[in-house]
């Protein structure tokens, strides 16, 4: 070995961030918080700038794409929403669980119109965000699987339709704004009667496990166009 070098078992501590870049990363995530949750995830990378009072060649150093900033912004809601899931499968009483999840849930969407517009997309490059709301999937099938147990969740519910109820939720959210921001509430009640049993009448059929999340992507800031993961539950 090369006097001198370093011992390759041995590899040089990582450089800590600079200060200044730090703090920009936080100043841009903060803004991305306000920007994305007041204006959901059409808002601009400029407005995002703007809030944080940096250049847009700033943002693009630390997210060079717009799915890298969702990722940041929004890890800790989707976090919150596990943790909403997990709370809904320690309830003993598995109706009231998933009762509790779905107006849980769509609460967060009517917080954050950000958070409303995340939850009905995917973001494949995304691999912390997506490891936590694959890890919530995975909670309410077992959840679902549970309250249909009770008798009380009719039999033909399927999990693609916690999808479109998100999906559903966020277009009201969204559409009513300001001008009527609890008539979510009413909408979701309205669904949650919807689900209990005995079912009034058959559903027509639940949309493909690969039509949904093509669905999901063609949403996403980036229009990704990532080949769908294996089907669960």
């Amino acid at each position: 070995m090369t006097p001198g070098a370093q011992h390759p078992d041995n590899p040089e501590p990582a450089q800590p961030r600079r200060s200044d870049a730090e703090r920009n990363r936080e100043r841009i995530i903060a803004a991305g918080r306000t920007v994305l949750g007041r204006d959901g995830l059409n808002a601009s990378m400029a407005s995002v700038a703007r809030e944080a009072g940096v250049g847009i060649a700033t943002i693009l150093r630390h997210f060079p794409a717009k799915e890298d900033l969702v990722a940041a912004v929004f890890l800790d809601r989707m976090d919150a929403y596990a943790d909403a899931v997990a709370t809904a499968l320690d309830d003993p009483d598995p109706w009231h669980g998933f009762v509790g999840y779905i107006e849980a849930a769509c609460a967060m969407q009517a917080a954050d119109y950000g958070f409303a517009d995340v939850l009905t997309m995917s973001f494949p490059t995304a691999k912390a965000l997506e490891k936590r709301r694959n890890e919530a999937y995975e909670a309410m099938v077992e959840l679902i699987d549970r309250a249909k147990a009770t008798g009380r969740l009719r039999e033909d519910f399927d999990p693609s339709d916690l999808v479109l109820i998100h999906m559903a939720n966020a277009g009201v959210v969204n559409a009513t704004g300001d001008a009527a921001p609890d008539a979510w509430r009413r909408v979701v009640a309205l669904m949650i009667q919807s689900l209990e049993a005995p079912a009034r009448g058959p559903l027509p059929d639940s949309p493909e496990h690969d039509a949904l999340y093509k669905a999901m992507l063609r949403a996403s800031p980036t229009g990704s166009t990532a080949p769908a993961p294996g089907k669960r539950g």
